[in-house]
């Protein structure tokens, strides 16, 4: 098996905070799944989309699957995108954020290959970005114990693996900016809102 090559897009929220199901939420007039896909594309030829409405995807190229271990958050998310995987490493994103930086995914990358490290993520103070990294193949059997035990909290697990925590000063370092829009993700009405009033301005 190859060490990369997968993205994994996590499509099946409840989506209840923005009163309609986000993973076909239109930013001007383009399908927010096709804008990240189309971004993904440049670094990734194997996109899974993960997804509780497989039917709506039926005109896509792309690997369309559903929940292993259903009804179980974004892990069961990550856990079935992991087993559909052609490589040891997925990149995680979920479908609520359309700031995809394929330079600093190329660098998450980059990072992963210079550790030996089950995970790779941001962290940006406290605060660490679950849905927007690279998960190994391996940590599939660990978020299916983890979700035998009753748990369902990504960043619990995250910090029990062996992770690589990618900072704002070790990327600083290197001559580069984080933005953090990246991690910018679509919640509510009024995410999408200022999102749209940003892009336009």
């Amino acid at each position: 098996m190859r060490k990369f090559g997968t993205a994994v897009i996590l499509a099946g929220g409840k989506s209840s905070r923005m009163g309609f199901d986000k993973q076909f939420l239109n930013i001007n007039k383009k399908g927010i799944i096709n804008i990240i896909i189309s971004k993904l594309e440049k670094e990734f030829d194997d996109i899974i989309i993960v997804t509780n409405k497989p039917d709506e995807y039926k005109n896509y190229r792309q690997k369309i699957i559903t929940d292993i271990l259903e009804n179980m958050g974004p892990l069961g998310g990550i856990h079935s995108g992991l087993k559909a995987a052609s490589s040891e490493y997925s990149f995680v994103i979920a479908c609520d954020m359309p700031n995809v930086d394929i330079e600093y995914v190329r660098y998450m990358k980059n990072a992963v290959n210079s550790v030996d490290a089950d995970i790779c993520v941001t962290r940006i103070g406290n605060n660490i970005e679950p849905l927007y990294g690279f998960y190994s193949l391996k940590t599939a059997k660990d978020i299916e114990k983890y979700l035998s035990e009753g748990k369902r909290a990504v960043a619990p697990l995250i910090k029990k693996l062996n992770t690589k925590y990618i900072g704002e000063k070790e990327y600083n370092r290197e001559g580069l900016k984080l933005n953090t829009d990246i991690f910018i993700n679509l919640n509510t009405q009024k995410d999408l809102a200022d999102y749209l009033s940003k892009i336009k301005g």
